[in-house]
């Protein structure tokens, strides 16, 4: 069967989310089911070719890039199995996050965690190392109890801690360079709620606090817009379903976040990327028109946050104990920045995760915390990333892998303990390379 038999289309250019990356793929191939996807991965292994799965094409760096076949999992997705017993389910790739919590919801069911977007795929999510906010709670991958994934030699294999552990070990974080996951089986909770309290509150006060109540709070995150004295704190309470909920009025939840939060940031954001020098006005306006506000939902309503106005982004996984020290040289590069007239209009974001033990996760060995700086998808972000990145990686940062970042193979070699062993499981499930690139290679040797 040819690639075009199986939903075939051709385009001359891709593009990412925000528009940070774009390539030329040869075919975008969605197939149908598993067996029309093993034969289009069996005929580009046959020619030498190469195949490139992509998920919601969120991420900001070239990960799903491909000059040659992009897979588009759009027809796999759904539930299609539920293990109460063991607090199990397992999900079609393809289903995109925002669809997953209400299929869920529907069996009195929930993901422990989330993170604030949820356009991503499941398997884009736990291919890039994903991850919510929480130290009682790791990112998508570590939720992650087995896989199905296919090979370049067109087998479609089951994978747990049980069968075949080392391929399943590599594949819960894969970058898509081991074979298209399927499937995923994940680790799920009862239904619950969630109470948001979101407050503005001096920065120095949010830096201070950080530690304290990352470790009291279920769920606990700050904004901070530089050249601000303000932090944007958000406070998540888990709650039993039957607690009642207290959901933001539609009206309200349609003006603060449709019009405000996004329709007036995005003039905002156009008007600093023209003018520099009117950010540091422009970033107190933002501060002060952002809503105080405490509200009770559904947990998947309250996790998630609209994200309209287009940004690109690199975000970094330290050890928790650095967080200070980290935030600290953050605001220094900002006030050069600001004094050079190079002001940065995106406010940066402040997470936490747990421990896990996911080969190539960013929170591998150790709690973690997490610090993303963005900018308005209009300006460079070349010169601030570049700064910001070497400051985390001299703090023992880890690249979310589906954000920008210019890592390579040797810092990866001592980054991350069980480098060598994901690279091993490549050779012996993908010798010739069918589901590489050029950003794959860059990290892990072609």
């Amino acid at each position: 069967m040819s690639a075009s038999s199986a939903g075939t289309t051709t385009r001359p250019t891709a593009y990412n989310w925000c528009r940070s990356q774009s390539w030329t793929p040869s075919a975008v191939v969605r197939p149908a089911g598993v067996e029309e996807l093993a034969s289009v991965v069996q005929q580009a292994a046959a020619r030498g070719g190469r195949v490139k799965p992509i998920g919601a094409g969120h991420s900001f760096s070239p990960v799903a890039a491909t000059d040659d076949v992009q897979l588009d999992l759009g027809t796999l997705t759904g539930l299609t199995g539920i293990d109460r017993q063991a607090g199990r389910v397992r999900v079609r790739a393809g289903t995109r996050l925002s669809a997953l919590g209400p299929l869920l919801g529907a069996h009195g069911l929930a993901l422990a965690n989330m993170g604030d977007i949820d356009r991503q795929t499941l398997g884009g999510a736990i291919s890039t190392s994903t991850h919510g906010t929480g130290l009682g709670h790791t990112g998508y991958s570590g939720m992650v109890t087995g896989l199905e994934i296919l090979t370049a030699d067109g087998r479609l294999r089951r994978v747990d801690a049980a069968h075949e552990p080392e391929l399943f070990e590599a594949a819960r974080v894969s970058l898509g360079a081991l074979g298209v996951v399927t499937e995923v089986e994940l680790a799920v909770c009862e239904s619950f709620l969630l109470r948001a309290e979101e407050r503005a509150e001096p920065i120095d006060e949010t830096v201070a606090r950080f530690r304290e109540r990352s470790r009291t709070a279920d769920h606990h995150e700050f904004y901070w817009f530089p050249g601000s004295g303000v932090g944007l704190t958000k406070l998540n309470t888990r709650l039993p379903l039957g607690s009642g909920l207290d959901p933001l009025p539609p009206l309200r939840t349609k003006v603060m976040d449709g019009l405000l939060a996004n329709g007036a940031y995005e003039l905002m954001c156009r008007l600093g990327a023209a003018v520099p020098r009117t950010v540091p006005v422009l970033n107190g306006i933002a501060c002060r028109g952002l809503d105080q506000r405490t509200y009770t939902d559904v947990s998947y309503n309250v996790f998630v946050a609209d994200r309209s106005v287009r940004f690109t982004e690199m975000e970094y996984a330290m050890p928790l104990e650095h967080f200070e020290e980290a935030f600290a040289g953050l605001r220094e590069i900002c006030a050069g920045m600001f004094r050079d007239g190079r002001g940065v209009s995106f406010p940066v974001e402040v997470r936490t995760a747990a421990a896990d033990d996911v080969w190539l996760s960013t929170a591998h060995g150790r709690d973690s915390v997490y610090i993303a700086v963005h900018r308005y998808h209009r300006e460079d972000p070349t010169d601030y990333f570049r700064e910001v990145e070497d400051l985390f990686v001299s703090l023992g940062g880890r690249p979310h892998w589906g954000k920008m970042n210019t890592r390579d193979a040797a810092w990866a070699a001592q980054a991350y303990p069980h480098h060598a062993d994901w690279c091993a499981v490549r050779d012996a499930v993908d010798p010739q390379r069918v589901f590489t690139n050029a950003y794959v290679d860059r990290l892990f040797g072609s």
